[in-house]
């Protein structure tokens, strides 16, 4: 399996955290949004021009920005 970064994946691509680049400050925002190594995610909409990346993980949909994206490291499945 490839590993990626979210902001490269594209719609409907499906991955699982398997690390984070930065902080701990970082970390932990990442966390409080159900963002953790180990989770799967599904990315929903992921728009090149500047808006959010949004992603699916458990029941829940989140919105992140390209910035944060980078920084979450994810085994595309």
């Amino acid at each position: 399996m490839s590993q990626a970064t979210l902001h490269q994946l594209k719609q409907g691509e499906r991955g699982r955290i398997i690390g984070f680049i930065g902080g701990r400050g970082v970390v932990n925002k990442l966390n409080a949004l159900g963002l953790r190594e180990g989770k799967e995610i599904t990315v929903i909409s992921n728009s090149f021009l500047g808006g959010p990346v949004t992603v699916r993980v458990d029941n829940t949909k989140i919105a992140i920005g390209h910035g944060m994206a980078a920084k979450i490291i994810v085994e595309v499945l």
